[in-house]
């Protein structure tokens, strides 16, 4: 299993802006959450091992601070042509059968994950009510295989934060995953 760190892009640049089409088929935009006291991106899939190893906690911990009115959404990058698993059809089966709550967006173009520096999955981008990056990096410390328990620990610590307005925490470690699945001649710079 190839482990590919999150870039780690730097505290305080501000959201890059998307609109994407849901699993249910309507459009969501970053603007559609303006109101929301923080906007937590995922960039993930349904067959990367990393992401189905969090995926039930993730389902819970979004719940949890969506209904604290976080709002959350999903992204899967992968190219479903080469990864029929991540197809969108698949998207719509992977949510409901994990419960996920928030929008699960299909970035076909990958032009979302790029403007995002998105290198993994999952990889984790939380942005405070002015849509700066407060925190990126792991959900937890635990990994397939690792035999720590998934608790959404680092993200939760953070998501705790930014709900009282105080400063992003001081640790923040790259998240691990599978690589995200360019498409042939799509690789942007930061892969390698």
């Amino acid at each position: 299993m190839v482990r590919t760190p999150s870039t780690m892009s730097p505290l305080g640049i501000d959201a890059p802006d998307f609109c994407l089409v849901n699993v249910d088929g309507r459009e969501v935009a970053r603007d559609d959450f303006r109101d929301a006291p923080a906007l937590l991106v995922v960039f993930m899939c349904n067959h990367c091992p990393f992401v189905v190893h969090v995926a039930d906690e993730l389902a819970r911990l979004t719940a949890e601070y969506m209904a604290r009115g976080v709002a959350v959404v999903g992204i899967n990058a992968n190219d479903a042509s080469q990864y029929p698993a991540d197809s969108p059809e698949r998207m719509v089966a992977e949510a409901e059968a994990r419960g996920y709550q928030f929008p699960y967006l299909y970035d076909e173009t990958q032009e979302v994950a790029r403007a995002y520096h998105a290198a993994c999955t999952p990889d984790f981008f939380l942005f405070d009510k002015n849509r700066r990056l407060f925190y990126r990096g792991q959900m937890d410390d635990s990994r397939p295989q690792s035999g720590i328990p998934v608790t959404g620990r680092d993200l939760r610590l953070a998501l705790d934060a930014v709900l009282a307005g105080e400063d992003p925490p001081a640790s923040q470690h790259a998240s691990l995953g599978c690589n995200i699945k360019w498409r042939p001649g799509n690789e942007p710079d930061y892969f390698g």
